[in-house]
């Protein structure tokens, strides 16, 4: 019985959504339930399941192709996959075979070998260029599959990876690839998530007034509380205390005091939010993307990490649910785990602010009077000139560093 797979709806106002990659394929059997091809909007990566157990039949659908919602992509045959060539199993009974010749035994590692990964056809390419099997990488995709992001991690982790780089050519002469070698550029389709990325950010930028405001903060304090803490801490609530919490609680206490910098301009009228929804910048399998912690004040700094924790993993998986993307009052993106000194967010719109961290250096600095070396951290406050005025975002900013550095205050509310 032939089933049909068809596009769900993924969101409110999403009517259309390109195909990401099949985790089947034709003939293969999958289970009820089991992720077949990955659906992909503008606002996150969802994965199909199987509507019954059975067989693909047909793909319909490529990936990068870009349907409807409602639109038929594939078709499954209900039921256990037939035989290889449709005969009955008892056929064969009816015909005494002649005793066959004993086989050679396999060799034991033959026996034992596991099956090679499903290559993805951006990672075929680069194992190609690089001359490397596909069983010496890693693979993180769905279901095994070796993607285009684990053979780079694997040939950035190389010790002879700065050697293996190609030379630049002279002036004059040709940058095309060599013999032998793969295409000198690969042109893929921009997905409808990275697509609302742009769109979004390039809003921004053309509708509200931005402005960054910077300053830096001595991270010995809340260092000092974390190496205290730490071990009684992952004991009781099964998670590391980070620095994250500490940036939350302290991002909650000054928007209740600079409600502007929680606002929202809707037309010509400004909202003032009495509920504190802070977005988290994490990055996914397909890019940025920015899970919100609901009722961010009433949380204990073991709920935010719990959460914090629990959104990385999902992101990394394409799990987040649609609703976890939405309603973000106010945003915090940490470019320090990815080795930023300093940058100049971009505010999530219809925010009007967002907090940016980063990396932490030792540098030397002045200390009554007296020259000490302190891990420091640069932050940076990019805000709507339109509704937060100088004055408030660089007293927002200042109230964020002053309770950092001195986290006690934290707990006791002042």
């Amino acid at each position: 019985m032939a089933v049909e797979l068809r596009v769900p709806e993924v969101g409110e106002s999403i009517t259309e959504v390109q195909i990401g990659a099949w985790l089947k394929s034709e003939g293969e059997r999958v289970e009820r339930d089991e992720a077949v091809v990955e659906i992909e909007s503008d606002k996150a990566t969802l994965e199909l399941p199987a509507p019954v157990a059975g067989t693909i039949e047909k793909v319909l659908a490529k990936q990068g192709t870009v349907v409807k919602v409602g639109d038929l992509i594939a078709t499954l045959t209900e039921g256990k996959a037939a035989s290889g060539n449709g005969a009955p199993a008892k056929a064969a009974e009816k015909v005494p075979a002649a005793p066959a010749a004993p086989a050679a035994p396999a060799p034991a590692a033959a026996k034992s070998a596991p099956a090679p990964p499903r290559v993805m056809p951006a990672a075929e390419r680069l194992l190609a260029q690089h001359g490397l099997a596909a069983e010496a990488v890693p693979a993180t995709g769905p279901g095994g599959r070796l993607l285009k992001e684990d053979v780079l991690t694997h040939l950035a982790r190389r010790p002879e990876a700065g050697a293996a780089l190609p030379a630049v050519p002279a002036a004059g002469e040709g940058a095309g690839p060599a013999e032998g070698e793969g295409p000198a550029e690969e042109v893929v389709p921009m997905s409808p998530f990275r697509a609302r990325i742009a769109e979004r950010l390039k809003e921004a930028q053309n509708v509200a007034a931005l402005l960054t405001t910077f300053n830096e903060i001595d991270m010995s304090g809340v260092i000092a509380v974390r190496e205290e803490l730490r071990e009684a801490f992952q004991e009781r609530y099964g998670v590391k205390l980070g620095f994250m919490s500490f940036f939350v609680k302290a991002t909650v206490d000054a928007l209740m005091r600079f409600p502007q910098v929680n606002g929202e301009i809707r037309g010509k009228e400004i909202v003032y939010k009495n509920h504190y929804d802070i977005g988290i910048a994490v990055g996914g399998g397909k890019g940025l993307v920015v899970p919100v912690l609901r009722g961010a004040d009433r949380l204990s700094f073991a709920e935010i990490e719990l959460s914090i924790a629990d959104f990385a993993q999902r992101a990394k998986d394409n799990k987040l649910n649609l609703d976890e993307l939405k309603g973000g009052t106010f945003t915090i993106s940490n470019g320090g785990v990815y080795g930023s000194l300093l940058s100049t967010p971009i505010i999530n719109p219809p925010q009007s602010a967002i907090l940016g961290l980063h990396a932490i250096h030792k540098r030397p600095v002045a200390v009554d009077d007296q020259v000490v070396i302190r891990p420091m951290m640069y932050v940076a406050l990019t805000y709507d000139h339109r509704l937060i005025d100088g004055r408030e975002s660089v007293t927002f900013l200042r109230h964020v560093k002053d309770l950092v550095e001195r986290p006690t205050r934290m707990l006791l509310g002042i």
